[in-house]
């Protein structure tokens, strides 16, 4: 519905411009002009808006709301008609472009609907609206459960799988099978279904705390009627909220673009000093100019990290040693470009290719992530998430070797309290915090 809003946004406005071209053959646009034709977008968003175009009805999601859109026109149009009278305006604006442009906005409203309409109707067949869900349990309640989603009254949503508990040799067979396809990306939400929750929910909600995913109790039989705090309805299944996706909606929308467009900015800004370290490193090291190396990223996937060489070695498989302050590895080029972080200046091509964000929790080796994972617990809330070239507990002075699980739990609450309060404010003051302290940052070698 926000990019319903945007496209509208434009639309409404680009008919007044239409119009006065349509009415001025040689197109010399008036000052007022455009900029009313503009003035009657950004008000039609808001009466749109006001009067419910851009509601969604939970028992009818493809209803075109168009006598609200034509509404919310009307209301818009009003709105700009006194406004240009308590300015004393009115006459720099003709008539007929006054008419026209009315006529022509509400025209253009029934088609963008019936576009979105039918681009959403297509989206929804496909699967692509609607949560791809995987149900867990055992007994009636889970077969209620599933059943209940095959037949979700808004036909959006998508049963993926279901596991019976009973079916299984034991319930940790089942729960790798479920975490499979999360990581996959197959399932995007967890219905949990059981006649008596008990222990196996405790040991189910252990395992998928730290998955990207969103994860729901379907309430049995017997409780549906009472009113719970909590209480919702992922495809039409009565049930509780147990854990929510860090982040969805708009705020990955937002993140997104803020991974694009300041991903290509600092990388324009950073080529030409990427090029001198470049060169420099083939100078004195020679190839390979880049170390690769294998990191846990979102969802707990793995992939590969860009970094610029400074050491002798190149470490990737199960044992890699981390850097330790004077580290006979580390060359005396790659000891000042680890110093300023510039080092890490090639994963902009990573935030580029989706594999981390600028701002994030920080990847780490593979080898190092299996071992935290058994010794923290929560370790891999970490991933649900994509992780950053910078990140809250880095400028708060958590960087360098973390040779104690003291160090990395620190390191933990850090990332976990980003995630939970993240912002696309908060994500700028860590980037204005990066830069200025990494010349006098010493915990970086």
């Amino acid at each position: 519905m926000g990019l319903l809003a945007l496209a509208e946004t434009l639309v409404l406005a680009g008919c007044g411009l239409i119009v006065h071209m349509a009415l001025n053959a040689g197109w010399e646009p008036s000052y007022w002009y455009p900029h009313g034709s503009l003035a009657l977008g950004i008000a039609a968003a808001a009466g749109l808006r006001l009067v419910g175009a851009y509601r969604i009805d939970h028992a009818n999601p493809f209803d075109p709301r168009v006598l609200q859109a034509i509404a919310g026109w009307a209301v818009a149009f009003a709105a700009f008609l006194v406004a240009l009278n308590l300015t004393q305006t009115t006459e720099a604006f003709a008539r007929s472009w006054i008419i026209t442009t009315f006529v022509l906005g509400a025209f253009a409203l029934l088609v963008t609907r019936a576009i979105a309409l039918r681009n959403l109707r297509r989206l929804g067949s496909d699967g692509r609206l609607g949560p791809r869900i995987a149900v867990i349990g055992r007994g009636t309640t889970l077969h209620d459960t599933a059943r209940r989603v095959l037949e979700d009254p808004l036909g959006l949503a998508r049963l993926i799988e279901a596991h019976d508990l009973d079916a299984y040799a034991d319930l940790d067979a089942a729960i790798d099978r479920l975490v499979k396809s999360i990581r996959s990306g197959k399932v995007s939400e967890v219905l949990i279904a059981l006649d008596e929750p008990g222990g196996t929910l405790n040991r189910l909600m252990q395992a998928l705390k730290s998955e990207a995913v969103t994860v729901h109790l379907a309430l049995p039989a017997a409780l549906r009627p009472v009113p719970v705090m909590g209480f919702v309805r992922p495809a039409g299944v009565p049930a509780l909220a147990l854990s929510e996706l860090p982040l969805s909606g708009w705020n990955l929308v937002v993140k997104r673009i803020e991974d694009g467009v300041l991903g290509v900015l600092l990388l324009i800004l950073a080529l030409p000093v990427m090029a001198v370290i470049a060169l420099a490193i083939l100078v004195t090291l020679g190839r390979p100019v880049l170390f690769r190396q294998r990191r846990h990223g979102f969802n707990n996937n793995t992939f590969s990290v860009f970094k610029f060489r400074t050491m002798t070695v190149a470490e990737d498989g199960p044992v890699v040693t981390q850097a330790r302050r004077e580290d006979a590895r580390i060359t005396r080029l790659g000891r000042l470009l680890r110093r300023t972080s510039l080092d890490e200046l090639p994963q902009l091509f990573n935030v580029l290719r989706g594999d981390m964000s600028l701002v994030g929790p920080r990847p780490h080796a593979v080898t190092h992530n299996d071992q935290y994972a058994q010794s923290i617990d929560g370790y891999l809330g970490r991933h649900r998430v994509r992780p950053g070239i910078t990140g809250w507990a880095q400028v708060n002075g958590l960087r360098g070797e973390t040779d104690t699980d003291e160090k990395m739990r620190r390191r933990l609450e850090y990332d976990l309290y980003y995630i939970e309060n993240w912002s696309f404010w908060f994500d700028l003051r860590i980037i204005v915090q990066t830069l200025t302290i990494l010349l006098g940052d010493r915990n970086a070698y």
